[in-house]
């Protein structure tokens, strides 16, 4: 069974996971950040989650939920540790929300040569990118910090996200595609397809 190394669980990842839960895959989940009040309006993470790492959060809630079983790794991803959390992906997939780790990531895999799936969702919540690393471009946010889950508006967005992200995965599963997709006011756009 190949694993899949899922490195941040918030807004988008968690959703991600969720939608993925079924795939023929080991799921490892990667994320330092804990639970605040304000997450569980627009994630995954249930209030009784409050506090504690999302990583281990999320590991718990798929156990509950769907007797699902995950890997936790409750540490931020750095270069001192990045051939560890990442070294037995046979994919990967990248929903975090800064430019410095998601170029870390990207250096990562191709340097091993691992496909990798990036999830972008805008702070707004009104665009989201699902792009294979062939062709995604990191940018760094526009504003440091900018919030996602404030309101809890962006919940069924980020879920519409998530889904897509585990319907572009499960395609590149069975049969090697990769479609890469954006989320905006016109509904869904395929970027490229590669097989």
């Amino acid at each position: 069974m190949k694993t899949l190394v899922v490195v941040g669980v918030g807004a988008l990842g968690s959703h991600a996971v969720l939608f993925s839960r079924n795939l023929p895959v080991a799921l490892v989940l990667v994320d330092f950040d804990r639970v605040e009040s304000k997450n569980v309006l627009a994630q995954v993470h249930p209030r009784t989650a409050l506090g504690r790492n999302k990583a281990e959060a999320m590991k718990q809630t798929l156990l509950g939920l769907f007797g699902t079983r995950v890997e936790a790794i409750p540490h931020r991803l750095v270069p001192e540790n990045v051939d560890t959390l990442l070294g037995r992906a046979d994919l990967v997939l990248d929903c975090v929300d800064n430019g410095a780790t998601r170029r870390l990531i990207q250096a990562w895999v191709r340097n091993h040569k691992v496909p990798c799936l990036h999830g972008a969702l805008s702070a707004g919540g009104d665009f989201a990118r699902v792009v294979w690393d062939d062709h995604f471009v990191v940018d760094d946010e526009a504003t440091t910090g900018a919030a996602t889950c404030e309101d809890g508006a962006i919940l069924p967005f980020a879920g519409m996200a998530g889904a897509m992200i585990a319907d572009v995965l499960a395609e590149h599963l069975r049969g090697g595609t990769r479609r890469s997709v954006q989320l905006g006011a016109g509904g869904w756009q395929v970027l490229a397809r590669d097989r």
